[in-house]
Order: C-alpha cells, then sequence, then structure tokens
C-alpha cells in the first residue's frame, strides 16, 4: 500500500478494510498475560490421538456423506504443515434444501469469493468515478429545483436570486472539495468524517459525525430513489399511483447488486452514469446554442403569486436547500481502500474530476433554467422542463428523463458503498454491532448493506416517496459531518505542523467555516419543516453508540485474560477457572424415562471419570417409586436422586435444583448433559416436547453451568 504523501509518513493501517477484522489480534499485555498462564497449565493427556486430525494418512477417496452425496469430494486440502484449507464444496449445506438455496442465491449473487480476492476487487478510476460521484452528479437534477422552489415561494420575482446563490453554492463547493482532497492526502488509508473527527477533536465528534453520517446514508437512499422515480412519473403520469411500490423495488434490486460485491456492482453502474453525464451535457450544448440564437436574453417566467415574504430567512432556506447538491462529496475519503494502488493517488484525482463535473453541471444547469424561464412546478421535475423546451420534438426528451431517472434511482449506490465501511470502523472500535465486521461470500459487507436498505425503505414509505419531505432533513446530517471532518483537520495540521501546514490548515478552516454556515442555516431555517428529526436524532443514535461501546467495554472486561495466581492454585469462582488444574467437576444427567437415549447420555458421563449425579422428575410419589425399582434392575451404577413436581412442571424444578447445587458448591463447574433425539424431518418436530431444547434455555442463564447434548439420530 502507498506510503503517506507530503511529510506525514506514520502508518494509517489501522484503517485498511480485511476480512480479519472480525479476529483482532492480541495485545502485547494480553500476549504476555497468556505466556504465563500457559506456564501453569497442567493437562494429563495422552500423547497420541486416536485418530489423524491432519487427514494425511487416508488412504483412499473419501466415501459420499449426507454433506456431499453426488460425487466423493474432498472437503479440505493441505497447503501447509500444520494447516488445512476447507475448499469450496465445504461450505454447502447438509440437506437438500439446504443446497437448493445456495445454488439459488448464487445464482442471484454469484459463487463466493476467496478472501484472498479482497486484493483484486478494487476499482481503477474510470469505474470509481460513477460509482461514488452518481450521488453527487446525480444530485444536480433536483439540487437547484430544491433551491428554486424555496425562491419560489416569494414570487416569480424572487427567482432572479438564484444566480447570486448559485455563486456562493459553487465557492463552497469548491472549498468543501479542496478540504477532502486534503483529507485524503493526511488520511491516504482511507478516513471518512467518523475517523477525521474521533482522531483530532474526541470521541464524542467522532461518533456525532457518525450519527450525521448515517442519516446522510439513510436519506441519500430514499431522497435519490424519490427523486428517480418522480422522474419516471413526470415522463409517464400514469405510474403516479405505484410510486411508493416502485421505490422500494428499485431499493430491492440496488441491494441485490451490491451484495454481489465491490467489483461487480460498479461494473454495473458505470453505463448510467457516464450515459447521464453525456445526455446532460447535450441538454446544455443544445440548451446554450438556443439561448445564444436570441442573444441570452432571459424569457420572463410565468407569474406566480406569493405566498411568503422576501426576507433573509428565505435567502437562508434557498440556500440551504440547494447545498444538497453537494451530497457525496465525502465518498471518495471514505472508499480510499477500494481503489487500486497507488489508492491516495487514484482517489485524490477521482475526487478533482467530480467536484468540476458538479461546479460545470451545478453552475450550467441554474444558469440555463434562469434564462428559460421555468418554475417549479409539483407536476413535473424543472430537468423535464427544461427536457422539453430544449427537445420540443424528436426522442431526446425520452433519452434525457431515462438517463436522470436511471442515474437518480442508481445514485443510492454512493450510499451503499459509504455506509457499510462506516459501520465496519465503528464496529472495530466497538460503537457499532460487530457483525457489521464480517464479510460476506462476495467479500461485501452484507449485514451493513441489508440494514442500509431496509432502513432507507422503511422512510421511503414513511414519507410516501416525498422528495421534498425528505430534503430538509437531507442537508443537516450532510453538513454535520462536513464540519465536524474539517474542524478536524484544521487540528490535524497544528498537531503535524509539517511543510506547508499553514496552507492546508488554511483550506480546511474555511471548508469548516462554511459548512458550519451552511448547517447552522439548515438547523435553523428548516427546523419546522422536518429538520427538528435530525437534530433529535443525532443526539439519540449518539447515546446508542455509548451504550453498544460500554456493553462490549463490559464483555472485554469479563473476558480478559488474569495473571495466574503465585499461591499454590486453588479452585476458583464460577466461571473463573483458566487453568485445568482449578476445574473441579459434578456432572449431572436429567433422566425422563430410561431407553437409549438416556443411557447413552449417562455411558457418556461416566465415561469423562467425573462425578456423576442422575435427576429425575416424577410428578408424583408412585412414578418416582416405579422409576427407582427400574434403576435398581439396572443396577444403580450412578448415584440417583428423584424430585417430586407435584404441580407437574419439569424446567423450573430442575433449573432451580441445579441453582442450588452450584450454591451449595460454588467451586463446581456443573456439566448438564442431556440426550437429545435428533429428527431427520422438520414434519416430525411438532410431534415432540423438545424438553432438552427448553432445559438449555432455562440453564443458559445460570452461571457456571455447562449444558452439552448426546445426540440420538432417528434413522426414520
Amino acid at each position: 500500500m502507498a506510503g503517506r504523501p507530503g511529510d506525514e509518513d506514520e502508518a494509517d493501517s489501522g484503517t485498511v478494510v480485511t476480512p480479519s477484522a472480525e479476529f483482532p489480534p492480541l495485545d502485547p499485555e494480553e500476549l504476555g498475560t497468556l505466556r504465563r498462564i500457559g506456564d501453569r497449565w497442567r493437562a494429563d493427556q495422552p500423547g497420541e490421538l486416536p485418530i489423524d486430525p491432519t487427514l494425511g494418512r487416508q488412504g483412499e477417496r473419501p466415501t459420499p456423506t449426507r454433506f456431499g452425496r453426488l460425487a466423493p469430494i474432498a472437503m479440505f486440502r493441505r497447503e501447509q504443515p500444520d494447516e488445512l484449507v476447507a475448499t469450496e464444496p465445504a461450505n454447502l449445506p447438509g440437506t437438500r434444501f439446504g443446497r437448493a438455496l445456495t445454488r439459488l442465491r448464487r445464482a442471484v449473487f454469484g459463487p463466493p469469493l476467496s478472501s484472498a480476492a479482497v486484493l483484486y476487487e478494487r476499482m481503477r478510476k474510470l469505474v470509481a468515478l460513477p460509482v461514488l460521484s452518481s450521488d453527487l452528479l446525480s444530485s444536480v437534477a433536483y439540487g437547484p429545483e430544491a433551491m428554486l422552489a424555496v425562491l419560489v415561494l416569494a414570487g416569480s420575482a424572487a427567482l432572479g436570486l438564484s444566480l447570486p446563490l448559485a455563486a456562493a453554492l459553487v465557492v463552497l463547493m469548491i472549498a468543501v472539495g479542496v478540504s477532502y482532497r486534503q483529507t485524503i492526502h493526511a488520511y491516504p488509508h482511507g478516513a471518512g468524517s467518523y475517523i477525521v473527527a474521533g482522531d483530532n477533536l474526541g470521541t464524542a465528534a467522532g461518533l456525532t459525525a457518525a450519527a450525521g453520517l448515517i442519516l446522510d446514508y439513510v436519506l441519500t437512499v430514499a431522497v435519490s430513489v424519490a427523486a428517480g422515480v418522480h422522474a419516471v412519473t413526470s415522463a409517464l403520469p400514469g405510474l403516479a399511483p405505484f410510486a411508493v411500490p416502485l421505490g422500494v423495488l428499485v431499493i430491492a434490486v440496488l441491494l441485490a447488486a451490491n451484495l454481489r460485491g465491490v467489483r461487480t456492482a460498479g461494473n454495473i453502474f458505470v453505463l448510467p452514469t457516464y450515459a447521464f453525464v453525456v445526455a446532460l451535457l447535450a441538454l446544455l450544448a443544445v440548451g446554450y446554442l438556443r439561448v445564444t440564437g436570441r442573444g441570452f436574453t432571459p424569457v420572463p417566467p410565468p407569474a406566480v403569486p406569493a405566498a411568503e415574504g422576501l426576507g433573509l430567512l428565505l435567502v437562508l432556506r434557498a440556500f440551504a436547500s440547494g447545498a444538497v447538491s453537494m451530497t457525496g462529496i465525502e465518498a471518495v475519503s471514505n472508499a480510499v481502500p477500494a481503489f487500486r494502488p497507488p489508492e491516495w493517488r487514484n482517489a485524490r484525482t477521482t475526487l478533482g474530476w467530480m467536484v468540476a463535473m458538479l461546479v460545470l453541471l451545478f453552475a450550467a444547469l441554474t444558469l440555463l433554467i434562469h434564462l428559460a424561464g421555468l418554475v417549479p412546478t409539483t407536476e413535473e421535475t424543472l430537468l423535464s422542463q427544461l427536457a422539453r423546451v430544449t427537445f420540443p420534438t424528436g426522442p431526446w426528451y425520452g433519452l434525457i428523463q431515462a438517463a436522470t431517472a436511471l442515474i437518480l434511482l442508481l445514485a443510492a449506490n454512493t450510499a451503499f458503498n459509504g455506509f457499510p465501511r462506516l459501520l465496519f470502523f465503528m464496529a472495530r472500535a466497538g460503537h457499532a454491532p460487530r457483525r457489521f465486521l464480517h464479510m460476506g461470500d462476495r467479500l461485501a459487507f452484507s449485514h451493513g448493506l441489508v440494514a442500509l436498505a431496509a432502513t432507507a425503505a422503511l422512510v421511503f414509505v414513511a414519507f410516501g416517496g416525498y422528495t421534498e419531505g425528505l430534503i430538509p432533513l437531507y442537508a443537516v446530517g450532510v453538513f454535520l459531518a462536513f464540519t465536524l471532518s474539517q474542524a478536524g483537520m484544521v487540528v490535524h495540521w497544528r498537531r503535524r505542523r509539517g511543510a506547508g501546514w499553514r496552507g492546508r490548515l488554511a483550506v480546511n478552516a474555511v471548508g469548516a467555516t462554511l459548512s458550519g454556515l451552511v448547517l447552522v442555516t439548515a438547523a435553523v431555517a428548516k427546523f419546522t419543516e422536518g429538520a427538528w428529526v435530525v437534530v433529535i436524532a443525532v443526539p439519540l443514535l449518539v447515546f446508542l453508540f455509548h451504550r453498544v461501546h460500554r456493553h462490549y467495554r463490559n464483555l472485554h472486561a469479563a473476558l480478559a485474560l488474569h495473571p495466574p495466581p503465585v499461591a499454590p492454585v486453588a479452585a476458583g469462582p464460577a466461571e473463573g477457572e483458566e487453568l485445568p488444574q482449578q476445574v473441579r467437576h459434578l456432572v449431572v444427567v436429567p433422566m425422563a424415562r430410561l431407553n437409549r437415549a438416556s443411557l447413552r447420555a449417562l455411558a457418556y458421563a461416566v465415561s469423562l471419570g467425573q462425578p456423576t449425579l442422575a435427576v429425575h422428575i416424577a410428578p408424583e410419589e408412585a412414578e418416582a417409586d416405579r422409576f427407582r425399582e427400574q434403576w435398581r434392575a439396572w443396577g444403580d451404577h450412578v448415584r440417583l436422586e428423584t424430585i417430586v413436581s407435584p404441580y407437574r412442571a419439569v424446567i423450573g424444578p430442575l433449573a432451580h435444583y441445579l441453582e442450588a447445587l452450584h450454591d451449595t458448591g460454588p467451586e463446581l463447574v456443573l456439566t448438564v448433559i442431556v440426550p437429545e433425539v435428533v429428527l431427520r424431518r422438520s414434519w416430525h418436530r411438532p410431534l415432540h416436547s423438545r424438553t432438552e431444547q427448553r432445559l438449555r434455555r432455562a440453564l443458559r442463564p445460570l452461571p457456571g453451568v455447562v449444558v452439552t447434548s448426546v445426540p440420538v439420530h432417528l434413522r426414520e
């Protein structure tokens, strides 16, 4: 991986994304404790195992089993003297239904990828540009309209303010874009607002930025899909009643495409993004040719009565609404590890292209809409109106609308790239569930992708696919993350103080200031329009992250290794044993009746060579006497304790009895061995009470109790 550019040469490998992140290594202190425990470890075991665990002495081909009935397939291969490697057939389930589901999943998502393939699941710049810029570039389809929709509230005369506001937004775009280029320079292995803010401003700031980004990503999917569906219904009004089901279907398709893997999903989204850019450039070229023909004279907009007075608050609301055109700028800094080497250089080049295209398209579209005298309406998008005016005849209008609808629907893919990576970094630090560290069959963060799709679908349905209702929630989360990230970079440069640090600090300071102004403006001006939801949601999410982290901190403390005692080893407290000589056993075997299953469990228990106790729960004295007679007929080889349960309950009395045993001897490890009949057919399960499973659930909360089962497979 490329080193840090400039004067920063410290390693930042902590942000590298690998499948091994689920299994963090021990730190030096833990490793030292482990060595001391090993020095005291005593295990009396024979030198040779009864079988060869290397599978190297197998003289003939493996015979078919229920895990591979069709052909004798070797499930493992040896690549190193002390290491087996599971082959692909070893991942197949043992049931026919399970194998059918596996084949269906692989047909939809593709065959599984090896962990080594993570190095090849990278994107080149020409693929990364459309994948990571789809959200940013598509926002020009609704960003200018969002700004004009606020201005028109003051009447058609106020639409002239769109040009100075657009100029201010262009300055903001350039400032934030250059600021994020600085971020990539400082964090060449990838870092979004969460890492940058947390690294430089503290954990609270990092979690606040993460909360803003999570809301941003969810709303990116909801807004993009809503805008795309609106573009479709603008061209095909007959589909308007089906807007919500269409949007949910699009989210499901996006999820399926991203579950196929980063590179495969990237190849899917290349053509639509470039088609949209080409269509938009063609629209602008023809539109400006027409405007040039009439001497750049603006067409007067239709008269629109004023619903509000033109004031500073309305202008600020319009500015904040137009600023949603910048959503997606951060995507590149988050996804630096997804680029081919040199990662940081390719990422920074891609970001430069993205910002240049955004500025060009946004400014040119806003000016052309102004010159065409167009006004936002609820029936048709501004881009659709502009395409109709520019191409009154021919197929070009339909092509532009198709390209626009496609890019808007697929713009959510940027969030599908960023959201799972954000949760990965948070989970690695213990602020999100650890399942988000896991890479699926296709080396995609499957859990994060599913969480994003489900949440975005709920938001989309809740708002009925209404774009204007979602945008007020959008800007606050986006610019909260922008502000904290750039403020964190200011602190970063002050700490590093390398060559040229003052200039870099100034760039990030400008980006932080402008982003902060938009954040405050959006929060205040759009508070009553729905921004209050984000203002409340952010601290709630931060609180949730802290609770998750506290749970993992307590879990780590409970599972941490402790140095062994120097004094002679004694039995430890419940679940506190780390040395074999500290463990004292009592094996308990619940006996419902004397049959092959219960006797097999009893034989297994006695074979362990530990003190063993059998327990029988009887509903009445007569049944207890009968069971004791059967026990004596068997030979009374093991101590039996019978408990009469006059209320006919089984699980409760047995669990409380075991708890009382443990209270009597807290130094003992109670091993409860449960006989279990394994049924081959699922429809047989309702025919059995499954007492062993209920007992396992009841005993699980008891400390110092180990529950294991001895299966007896029914051959029916």
